[in-house]
């Protein structure tokens, strides 16, 4: 990381759920937990909690100089909802598989 700036990743035993138009879309009580210099908290979801036959692929990826590269997925009344890094750095490779919602509610 460069100066001034840190990111660290911590396992989660908070209850996360991801709701949208009613319906869930993740769901878990094993996230990661990333804290970023100058960012909120984000609550990393793993796979396998994310219903991801509801999202689709968007075009969209954005670059992150701490992070890597993210490609992002969509519902069809929400643009670019969701994000993951499928190549993180090495640094945070603890993300890959996780997917992070912008909206999520913990409990």
């Amino acid at each position: 990381m460069t100066e001034g700036h840190t990111i660290t990743i911590e396992q989660g035993d908070q209850h996360v759920r991801v709701v949208h138009g009613g319906q869930i879309l993740a769901e878990t009580d094993r996230p990661l937990v990333l804290r970023e210099t100058g960012c909120p908290d984000r609550y990393y979801i793993p796979a396998e909690d994310v219903r991801a036959d509801l999202l689709t692929p968007s075009g969209t990826h954005t670059v992150c100089p701490f992070k890597g590269t993210a490609s992002y997925w969509s519902l069809p009344d929400a643009a670019d909802l969701v994000w993951a890094y499928p190549s993180p750095k090495p640094d945070i490779a603890r993300i890959k598989d996780h997917f992070c919602f912008y909206e999520a509610e913990v409990s």
